[in-house]
């Protein structure tokens, strides 16, 4: 009996991916625990793999294709012995998958034990993403189209359903058949006098309209840019936050922090074993103060307030399309050096989008740091379910007033955010407090 491969659920939240790669062709055989395919999520590229026995008698959805559902049919096995033909032309009978990913697929299962449990392809799935005129592209196809400055709507698909592939927009290049790209925007700008700025909740043709044809580009938004929009909308809407600043001198942290560095083993190439950042102390120092304040360390559920047993501290890694909060957990519990090196590996997978979903999704609090940007302070964002976040500015020499005398001293700004819910201000200023005395008073981290 044909085995149908599914669309696999990589996180409880993912609803849709993109099948970025196929590293398997038709006719080629596959043994439980290969990797078959790159799935692209809003945050990471993940490789799927087998989990049935076979030899790939269909691809249904080729790669590149964009926004393919959670349980979509993408490709038919031909069980041990069975007829690859028969196979390729017997699978995906099963219903059409639900608008929503199922709650229980949790795991990357690459193919569905049971047929019944998956679902085939739309054609609108197989083809790839609409274009304006309702047409299927390919993202290459797009790409090309859009460095030629050619409308791609104009372009006519040779591939499956009709899907606009890299082909059909160099014929088209070289033919000079489809007309500019700047043809396709808006007509002219309105003709009466345009308010200065554009409201929230106006609709994309009422926004072009503001400005001149041909003044602007429209860039799609891609899975990140829309998981982040969604989750700070809901944030905003739903969190009331409350925003806690203090100043914290830096000197005795950095004293210790290059004796640390200077007295770090090195191995047989004379690398040392770690290099602490400030950053690396700032996290060790959160950690901390949650375990000292430990009704700081919640989250809010309607029905009860959720107090966390271990400081998970996600920490903000800006990389390209948007950010992503890798997570040292159980940080109060990890030496500096420990907590520095696993920053060095999650920070790097992040910019690669390698991360494993347990290694971004959940967390108990944050810290954000634009100190290296030179910023000086800003106020974050609380991401749900956490109930506190750090903004973390940059360190500067500053002059203060000690005993009456005018001294210079290292400083920085940090500005906690919280869910007022349920931490509130005094409970937001005394964990504060806590994260100024271990940063002040920096041996505490070690003992």
């Amino acid at each position: 009996m044909p085995i149908n491969i599914t669309m696999p659920a990589l996180s409880p939240t993912m609803e849709e991916g993109n099948l970025a790669k196929w590293l398997v062709k038709e006719g080629d055989t596959v043994k439980s625990g290969d990797v078959i395919a790159e799935i692209e999520t809003d945050k990471a590229t993940m490789e799927v793999e087998a989990v049935d026995e076979g030899v790939v008698a269909k691809i249904v959805v080729p790669a590149g294709t964009e926004g393919v559902k959670v349980n979509s049919l993408i490709a038919i096995l031909a069980a041990d012995g069975e007829d690859v033909a028969a196979a390729a032309a017997g699978g995906g009978s099963a219903a059409a998958p639900k608008a929503e990913a199922p709650k229980e697929a949790e795991k990357p299962a690459a193919a569905a034990a049971a047929p019944a449990a998956a679902a085939p392809a739309t054609a609108a799935a197989a083809a790839g993403p609409r274009v304006g005129n309702g047409l299927f592209s390919s993202p290459l196809a797009r790409r090309i189209a859009k460095e030629a400055g050619i409308d791609i709507s104009a372009v006519t698909g040779s591939g499956p359903h009709g899907r606009v592939v890299k082909s059909d927009v160099e014929k088209a290049v070289a033919s000079g058949g489809a007309k500019p790209a700047a043809a396709a925007a808006p007509a002219a700008a309105a003709a009466s006098a345009a308010p200065a700025s554009a409201p929230k909740g106006m609709s994309e043709d009422a926004v072009l309209k503001l400005f001149e044809p041909g003044s602007y580009e429209l860039v799609p938004h891609d899975g990140m840019r829309k998981t982040i929009a969604k989750r700070l909308q809901e944030s905003k809407q739903t969190i009331p936050h409350f925003y806690v600043s203090v100043d914290v001198e830096l000197d005795a942290l950095l004293a210790l922090r290059a004796q640390l560095n200077g007295s770090a083993p090195t191995d047989k190439d004379g690398k040392p074993g770690y290099k602490l950042s400030v950053n690396d102390m700032v996290i060790k120092a959160m950690a901390l103060a949650l375990r000292d304040v430990p009704d700081a360390n919640v989250s809010w559920t309607d029905s009860n307030m959720v107090k966390h047993k271990h400081a998970d501290v996600g920490v903000a890694v800006s990389i390209p399309g948007g950010l992503i909060t890798p997570i040292i957990r159980s940080a109060e519990l990890k030496t500096l050096s420990t907590i520095s090196n696993e920053m060095k590996d999650l920070g790097k997978r992040a910019k690669e989008r390698k991360l494993k979903p347990e290694e971004y999704q959940g967390g108990t609090t944050a810290v954000s740091n634009m100190g290296m940007m030179g910023v000086k302070n800003f106020a974050a964002v609380v991401n749900p379910p956490h109930a506190t976040i750090l903004a973390v500015g940059a360190g500067e020499e500053r002059v203060v007033v000690k005993k009456g005398e005018m001294v210079i001293v290292n400083a920085m700004t940090v500005t906690l955010s919280t869910d007022h819910r349920c931490v509130d201000g005094a409970l937001g200023a005394e964990l504060l407090g806590a994260f100024k005395r271990y940063i002040e008073n920096p041996m505490g981290m070690l003992v």
